[in-house]
Protein backbone atom coordinates (compact mmCIF):
# COMPACT_ATOMS: atom_id res chain seq x y z
CA UNK A 1 0.00 0.00 0.00
CA UNK A 2 1.87 3.03 -1.26
CA UNK A 3 -0.14 6.10 -0.37
CA UNK A 4 2.76 8.55 -0.27
CA UNK A 5 2.10 9.22 3.42
CA UNK A 6 1.82 7.43 6.74
CA UNK A 7 0.10 8.13 10.02
CA UNK A 8 2.00 7.86 13.31
CA UNK A 9 -0.46 7.40 16.16
CA UNK A 10 -1.09 6.18 19.67
CA UNK A 11 -4.84 6.16 19.04
CA UNK A 12 -6.32 2.65 18.69
CA UNK A 13 -9.37 4.07 16.88
CA UNK A 14 -7.17 5.49 14.11
CA UNK A 15 -5.51 2.10 13.69
CA UNK A 16 -8.90 0.35 13.67
CA UNK A 17 -10.62 2.72 11.22
CA UNK A 18 -7.74 3.61 8.89
CA UNK A 19 -5.23 0.78 9.28
CA UNK A 20 -6.59 -1.36 6.45
CA UNK A 21 -6.60 1.42 3.86
CA UNK A 22 -3.58 3.49 4.90
CA UNK A 23 -0.07 3.04 6.27
CA UNK A 24 -0.70 3.48 10.01
CA UNK A 25 2.05 2.98 12.58
CA UNK A 26 0.36 2.47 15.94
CA UNK A 27 2.13 2.14 19.28
CA UNK A 28 0.85 2.42 22.83
CA UNK A 29 2.82 5.52 23.74
CA UNK A 30 2.12 8.69 25.65
CA UNK A 31 1.20 11.83 23.73
CA UNK A 32 4.69 13.24 24.25
CA UNK A 33 6.41 9.97 23.30
CA UNK A 34 4.34 9.87 20.12
CA UNK A 35 5.64 13.34 19.26
CA UNK A 36 9.19 12.21 20.06
CA UNK A 37 8.77 9.30 17.65
CA UNK A 38 7.62 11.77 14.99
CA UNK A 39 10.63 13.95 15.80
CA UNK A 40 13.03 11.05 15.22
CA UNK A 41 11.41 10.39 11.87
CA UNK A 42 11.63 14.07 10.88
CA UNK A 43 15.35 13.95 11.76
CA UNK A 44 15.59 10.94 9.41
CA UNK A 45 14.17 13.10 6.61
CA UNK A 46 10.46 12.27 6.64
CA UNK A 47 8.30 15.24 5.66
CA UNK A 48 5.82 16.59 8.23
CA UNK A 49 2.38 16.76 6.58
CA UNK A 50 0.13 17.70 9.52
CA UNK A 51 0.86 20.00 12.41
CA UNK A 52 1.62 18.07 15.60
CA UNK A 53 -0.59 20.39 17.66
CA UNK A 54 -3.59 20.44 15.31
CA UNK A 55 -6.98 21.01 16.86
CA UNK A 56 -7.87 22.98 19.95
CA UNK A 57 -7.23 20.18 22.46
CA UNK A 58 -4.19 20.94 24.60
CA UNK A 59 -1.50 18.24 24.96
CA UNK A 60 -2.32 17.77 28.65
CA UNK A 61 -6.02 17.23 28.01
CA UNK A 62 -5.88 14.25 25.67
CA UNK A 63 -3.66 11.19 25.65
CA UNK A 64 -4.08 10.65 21.86
CA UNK A 65 -2.20 12.10 18.93
CA UNK A 66 -1.95 11.23 15.25
CA UNK A 67 0.51 12.92 12.89
CA UNK A 68 0.90 12.44 9.16
CA UNK A 69 4.34 12.13 7.56
CA UNK A 70 5.63 11.33 4.10
CA UNK A 71 5.96 7.60 3.54
CA UNK A 72 9.60 7.90 2.52
CA UNK A 73 12.37 10.28 3.62
CA UNK A 74 12.66 13.41 1.47
CA UNK A 75 15.48 15.30 3.20
CA UNK A 76 15.85 17.41 6.29
CA UNK A 77 13.39 20.25 6.81
CA UNK A 78 14.51 22.88 9.33
CA UNK A 79 11.00 24.29 9.70
CA UNK A 80 9.52 20.85 10.50
CA UNK A 81 12.29 20.28 13.04
CA UNK A 82 11.38 23.55 14.76
CA UNK A 83 7.65 22.77 14.68
CA UNK A 84 8.06 19.35 16.30
CA UNK A 85 10.54 20.68 18.89
CA UNK A 86 8.06 23.42 19.83
CA UNK A 87 5.24 20.88 20.08
CA UNK A 88 7.28 18.67 22.42
CA UNK A 89 8.23 21.72 24.47
CA UNK A 90 4.54 22.66 24.72
CA UNK A 91 3.84 19.29 26.35
CA UNK A 92 6.12 20.28 29.21
CA UNK A 93 4.28 23.56 29.83
CA UNK A 94 1.07 21.87 30.92
CA UNK A 95 0.26 19.72 33.92
CA UNK A 96 -0.93 16.36 32.63
CA UNK A 97 -4.55 15.86 33.57
CA UNK A 98 -6.01 13.37 31.10
CA UNK A 99 -5.47 10.64 33.71
CA UNK A 100 -8.18 12.31 35.80
CA UNK A 101 -11.00 11.57 33.35
CA UNK A 102 -13.63 8.87 33.58
CA UNK A 103 -13.01 5.92 31.21
CA UNK A 104 -15.80 6.84 28.77
CA UNK A 105 -14.12 10.21 28.09
CA UNK A 106 -11.20 8.41 26.44
CA UNK A 107 -13.46 7.19 23.63
CA UNK A 108 -14.42 10.82 23.00
CA UNK A 109 -10.76 11.87 22.81
CA UNK A 110 -10.05 9.01 20.40
CA UNK A 111 -12.90 10.24 18.18
CA UNK A 112 -11.62 13.84 18.24
CA UNK A 113 -8.12 12.75 17.19
CA UNK A 114 -9.52 10.39 14.55
CA UNK A 115 -11.68 13.19 13.13
CA UNK A 116 -8.73 15.60 12.97
CA UNK A 117 -6.44 13.17 11.12
CA UNK A 118 -9.28 12.02 8.84
CA UNK A 119 -9.91 15.61 7.81
CA UNK A 120 -6.32 15.75 6.48
CA UNK A 121 -6.73 12.67 4.26
CA UNK A 122 -8.19 14.43 1.18
CA UNK A 123 -5.27 16.88 1.11
CA UNK A 124 -2.73 14.09 1.61
CA UNK A 125 -4.31 11.96 -1.10
CA UNK A 126 -4.22 14.83 -3.59
CA UNK A 127 -0.60 15.59 -2.62
CA UNK A 128 0.75 12.20 -3.70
Amino acid sequence: MNTGFMIITNNPLVKEKLGEDYHVEYEELSYEDTLKKVQKMIFQGYRLLTHPLSGSVKPNETPYKSVMLSETPEGLDAQAMQIIASAIQACGKFQFKSDLYKPQVYADFQLVDYTLISSALPSAESWR
